[in-house]
């Protein structure tokens, strides 16, 4: 019988990834699936499962799959033409909000924004502020406009490369990056979820320091008097980070650790508080 149950039972997959694929395959809740595990099944429906099976046992990352990953208490829908959204990530959305406080209608700029979770979140929980975000990727700006009106966030989106997509736009107080900092000869690029990823988005080709050195030399010219810049980077770059930012003239440099205790994100004020 094509059921459920009898599903459950013949599959390779861990019982949450079944249930996963089921809800993204009937468009129903997990309350249901409970509920009617020993209705007979479409074949529609069986093919559709049976195909989506298949692509997780080959590792294709279930976000690609169902189309969404939760950031933050909110749905974000993905594609292989972006990242993936990570809670290491949380660290630099809730270091930014941070330093949002006491500002009001802050501006923030979010470079290389892909998914736009981070501008989103910011914009969320700050509604007063002007967000601005930008990508070299028409993909991702499009899923990221997606997720801002389905998640009735306020941000103004820019394509092209880091401040390249800015015209005539600057005074910023915080700007915010996630940027490709893996090194381009880096095994963990061949490891795990990574493989599916947009290589553009994790890699800048070259040492993984390359974007982020390109980010600290174009900010000052953005910044408002005070303002600060935060990017997150890989977890043995901090000391670098923390460096380029001192010999691009940033003050009060510093790192913070996410929730695993790896310095993940590093950054600094264009003059002193």
């Amino acid at each position: 019988m094509n059921t459920l149950r009898a599903w459950q039972r013949a599959s390779q997959l861990p019982r949450l990834e079944q249930q996963m694929l089921w809800e993204h395959v009937l468009g129903v809740s997990r309350a249901w699936l409970i509920a009617h595990d020993t209705d007979e099944l479409s074949e529609v429906a069986v093919q559709a499962y049976a195909r989506l099976e298949q692509e997780r046992l080959g590792g294709t990352p279930m976000a690609y799959l169902v189309g969404w990953r939760e950031f933050m208490g909110h749905r974000f829908s993905v594609s292989p033409s972006v990242l993936i959204p990570r809670p290491d990530t949380e660290t630099l959305v809730e270091h930014a909000l941070s330093c949002l406080e006491g500002k009001l209608q802050p501006r923030v700029l979010d470079l290389g924004t892909g998914s736009g979770i981070v501008a989103i979140s910011i914009a969320l929980a700050r509604p007063d502020a002007q967000v601005v975000a930008t990508d070299f990727s028409a993909d991702a700006l499009q899923i990221a406009t997606k997720n801002s009106h389905d998640l009735c966030a306020k941000v103004e989106f820019f394509a092209g490369s880091w401040y390249d997509a800015l015209q005539g736009v600057e005074g910023f107080d915080v700007i915010v990056s996630n940027p490709p900092y893996i090194a381009a000869n880096d095994p963990h690029l061949s490891e795990g979820d990574v493989r599916f990823e947009p290589d553009m988005a994790l890699s800048d080709g070259a040492d993984g320091l390359t974007d982020l050195q390109t980010i600290i030399n174009g900010a000052s010219r953005f910044l408002l008097p005070s303002g600060q810049l935060w990017m997150e980077h890989g977890w043995d770059q901090a000391v670098q980070v923390r460096h380029m930012l001192q010999q691009a003239g940033f003050k009060a440099v510093h790192s913070k650790q996410d929730l695993a205790g790896i310095e993940r994100i590093s950054g600094g004020c264009i003059n002193d508080f």
